[in-house]
């Protein structure tokens, strides 16, 4: 799904605006977040390091938003019938993913957020951080590191690097 996303998304980006700005605002996307984004640097031939670099500050970007604000904008919207339900649904799922960052607190965020696996990653680690009333001091730092971390791991497949580490 995520490699489906980016396709769309570069596709729709790519000319009318600088290679750079696409996979910083692919990075910023929930769903797909640099894991996306690294993917459309590498489709887009956007140097490594540049690619890392701009793809970790549009992934975190939106996370101390989202540790600041989600629970307010979900009680905002829960007022309203149709969204409501929809934002019921992704609190329980959300919720449902957060067994191991109840019973390991910033080793489980870290671990959620640093796996790059569909449904993890820096939006949802967020998400789960502030339905569980994790002190921002305490989740952002997790969270940062465990985006640095997925984007080592992404860095590692999407620009074909398994060869320089033994694989």
């Amino acid at each position: 799904m995520t490699e489906a996303i980016t396709d769309y998304l570069v596709g729709l980006f790519q000319g009318a605006i600088p290679k750079e700005l696409i996979i910083f605002i692919i990075s910023m996307f929930p769903v797909v977040e640099l894991r996306g984004g690294m993917i459309a640097a590498k489709l887009l031939d956007v140097e490594l390091l540049k690619a890392f670099v701009i793809c970790y500050l549009g992934n975190i970007l939106p996370i101390p938003f989202i540790l600041l604000f989600i629970r307010r904008i979900f009680q905002f919207l829960k007022k309203f019938k149709k969204i409501g339900g929809v934002i019921e649904k992704l609190e329980i799922r959300s919720m449902r993913k957060s067994e191991k960052v109840k019973r390991w607190r910033n080793w489980g965020l870290l671990a959620f957020v640093a796996i790059p696996l569909p449904g993890t990653g820096g939006w949802t680690g967020a998400l789960i951080a502030a339905l569980l009333d994790i002190r921002i001091r305490n989740s952002f730092p997790v969270i940062a590191l465990g985006v640095l971390i997925a984007n080592l791991i992404m860095s590692i497949f999407s620009y074909g690097l398994l060869g320089l580490i033994g694989l």
